[in-house]
């Protein structure tokens, strides 16, 4: 018994097969019927073979498409190249027909998407700023604002990024912040100093190698302060300076002090006169020379 085999795929497409002859097609290339059982264009075909085919049929072999086709139902369309999309899919009849991606939207790769996909803002709130603009073939690409590093970094592509660590003052700059990494501070060793901006600390300034006195001592955040040396002779009149006019100082207020005083008296003199009372001598007693003062009163 044989059988056309333009017949039975005319039979499986009359029936609605849930499979195209595309597919009954791949079969007989896959599995290379022998020719003396199956001769294309109305040639014989054994029972043979026939069963197989149907058993493949309603077996529900998986379709395998191209890489550059993708499937939709059981049709493997050619897909839509990078910059557009799938306006409609593909039929038997006819092959795809694709649409540009409109401003603000990009694919990046030949699909069969219907939808483009939506460009990525930079968004300056999490750091970050446009590195390359948004084609219809390619997206956003972000990178981090200037003194912010990556935190979130996807292929060349940043998502997140972190203000660079700022170095207080008695810290150094060890590394310095880059797109991708953060800064790196380090404390400054004895006798130097940093603000927290130098790259490295700072000795401090050793007043006595320039010729000049320490006025104040440095710190891990400041230099040492260095001011003019005073001569022994400039010292010499300062200090005589302020003797002298210590000494001029007490002198006026001692004659001060005394010619106070004596004005007092002068004046308490003035105001209490003193009268000699002088004793009796008719009992014989006293003698001129014993005398004795009384102070009347103005009372």
């Amino acid at each position: 018994m044989f059988y056309h085999i333009d017949d039975i795929f005319l039979q499986l497409q009359l029936n609605k097969s849930q499979f195209s002859v595309r597919w009954c097609l791949q079969i007989k290339k896959t599995y290379n019927f022998p020719p003396y059982k199956m001769i294309w264009r109305r040639k014989l075909l054994t029972p043979a073979t026939f069963l197989i085919i149907v058993m493949k049929v309603f077996t529900g072999q998986t379709l395998t498409c191209h890489p550059a086709e993708y499937q939709i139902g059981n049709e493997c369309c050619p897909m839509c190249p990078a910059g557009s999309r799938v306006k409609t899919h593909c039929t038997e009849f006819r092959s795809t027909s694709c649409l540009p991606c409109l401003d603000g939207t990009f694919v990046d790769k030949p699909t069969g998407r219907t939808e483009c996909f939506d460009c990525t803002n930079c968004d300056a709130g999490l750091g970050l700023k446009v590195k390359t603009s948004c084609t219809t073939t390619s997206d956003t690409v972000c990178e981090p604002l200037d003194g912010f590093y990556c935190i979130d970094p996807i292929g060349n592509n940043c998502v997140a990024a972190q203000k660079h660590r700022i170095c207080h003052p008695g810290q150094y700059i060890n590394q310095a912040g880059t797109t991708s990494t953060d800064t790196v501070c380090s404390d400054c060793s004895a006798g130097t100093f940093s603000d927290g901006t130098f790259t490295s600390c700072q000795p401090h300034t050793q007043c006595e190698s320039v010729n000049l006195q320490l006025i104040k001592a440095g710190t891990a955040s400041t230099d040492a302060e260095c001011g003019e040396k005073s001569s022994n002779v400039t010292v010499a009149v300062i200090i005589i300076c302020v003797l002298l006019l210590v000494f001029l100082l007490i002198s006026a207020g001692l004659v001060y002090f005394f010619r106070k005083k004596k004005m007092c008296l002068r004046s308490e003199k003035n105001t209490n006169p003193v009268i000699l009372c002088q004793p009796s001598l008719e009992n014989g007693t006293g003698s001129p020379e014993e005398a004795i003062p009384m102070r009347i009163s103005s009372d």
